[in-house]
């Protein structure tokens, strides 16, 4: 004789109904996720109509964390004496263009739904120091891949995909 209730048992039908009702309400909120989350290769920014006319100098770098999770600090030149790291956002919002600290670039602004983003970016090729020309490659590389930017007022961030987060803050226009 069994000490089982008959009432009690879950009926297997039963079961499969609420295996497939989770599995599909599951599978509605990754979906609606995937439409809110932009997928990795997105890039995200404020409309570059809000930085029209604008000039930034790189003013700190955050390398992504060590396996502790300590955010450590990257060397950079500051100040108009140690030619900074500068980006200047036309006042057209069709193009940037700057300084690494050692070259000249420029870049093209396209915009979509998500902000803008870079493309054709070139620069010059003076020779600098070693420890210069690592800096400007590698400022030059976040340039081209960076996740998203965000402004905070007079604060820009940038925010790689290798999770550095490059710190400018914005400059007054010079009357060059």
């Amino acid at each position: 004789m069994s000490n089982k209730t008959p009432g009690l048992q879950p009926n297997k039908g039963t079961l499969n109904k609420v295996r497939i009702t989770l599995s599909c309400l599951v599978l509605g909120l990754l979906s609606a996720c995937a439409n809110v989350i932009p997928p990795c290769g997105a890039k995200i920014s404020p409309p570059s109509s809000e930085l029209r006319n604008t000039r930034w100098e790189l003013t700190r770098w955050n390398l992504p964390p060590n396996p502790n999770g300590e955010v450590r600090a990257r060397q950079i030149p500051q100040g108009e004496a140690s030619n900074p790291i500068q980006i200047t956002f036309d006042a057209n919002g069709q193009k940037v263009s700057g300084s690494t600290g050692c070259n000249r670039f420029t870049a093209e602004l396209d915009e979509d739904a998500r902000g803008f983003s870079l493309s054709k970016i070139t620069s010059t090729k003076m020779a600098c120091s070693p420890q210069r020309m690592e800096l400007e490659n590698d400022f030059l590389y976040e340039l081209n891949d960076y996740r998203s930017i965000v402004r905070n007022g007079d604060q820009l961030l940038m925010i790689g995909i290798d999770r550095e987060v490059l710190s400018f803050t914005q400059r007054p226009m010079s009357n060059k």
